[in-house]
Parts: structure tokens; sequence; C-alpha cells
């Protein structure tokens, strides 16, 4: 495995990612923005955040998969979510929870985790960005 994920002594331990990520692969593995869009480039869970943050999981496994990877791989996820508030935890980590157990993962590695105005659909809720190292 590429990726070590690792809680240092110090840092606070958080149970939804992991504060660093070492990498000792050889091929790095930069993902565009995952939205809530199917194969056919129609969103899934309109309205619905954790089906949204699922489908985005979802399509960076695909992703990954097409690189010769999976999220055990990943080093770094940066997660846009529209008009965030704390009570969109819940619902946040639900998705997750239903990505990973379709995906046979749990991902945990160093997350950003960014409120914004909008994307560029009005109907997307999430989009998540990857980048990943691969032995």
């Amino acid at each position: 495995m590429a990726i070590t994920l690792v809680n240092p002594s110090g840092l606070p331990e958080i149970d939804v990612y992991r504060q660093v990520s070492i990498a000792t692969g050889s091929k790095l593995v930069f993902i565009a923005g995952q939205v809530a869009w199917d194969a056919e480039g129609t969103t899934v869970g309109e309205g619905d955040l954790a089906a949204q943050v699922e489908q985005c999981y979802l399509n960076i496994g695909t992703a990954l998969a097409a690189a010769g990877g999976s999220f055990d791989d990943v080093a770094k996820l940066t997660v846009y979510v529209v008009d965030w508030t704390p009570d969109k935890m819940p619902p946040l980590l639900e998705g997750i929870s239903r990505a990973a157990a379709k995906l046979g993962s749990t991902p945990v590695p160093p997350a950003t985790l960014l409120g914004v105005a909008a994307l560029d659909v009005p109907d997307h809720l999430v989009e998540i960005e990857a980048t990943a190292v691969i032995g």
C-alpha cells in the first residue's frame, strides 16, 4: 500500500479522518471534483445530501479503479458542501458510510471540508476531489 494514514501524538484524533497521510508510491493521481452524476450525467439524489455524497465517493472509486487504485491509495480529499452548517454533518457521514459499505473500505484520509455558496449545477449539493498515490 502506498498510503499510510496516522493520527500523530499531539494532534486531536478525529473519528472520520486521519490527520496525516504518508505517501510512498510512484504514481500521483489527481481526481477532478466529483459530483452526484451517474455514468449518463444524470444527477443522483436531488435534494438528498447523503445520496449525493455517496455518489461522489462511488465516482471517486470508479476514477481510482481506472488509475489502478482504490480508496486505500487516497492521500487527501477536499469536500465542498453548498451552504454548509454543522447540522449537515450527519447526512454527510451517512453518505460516506453507505459508500464505504459499497466500496468495501472505510475512506479516512486527511480531508478538508469547505462550505461554498454554490456549485456548477444548482441541483448539486456537494463536490469531492481526491489526490491519490498508487504504488
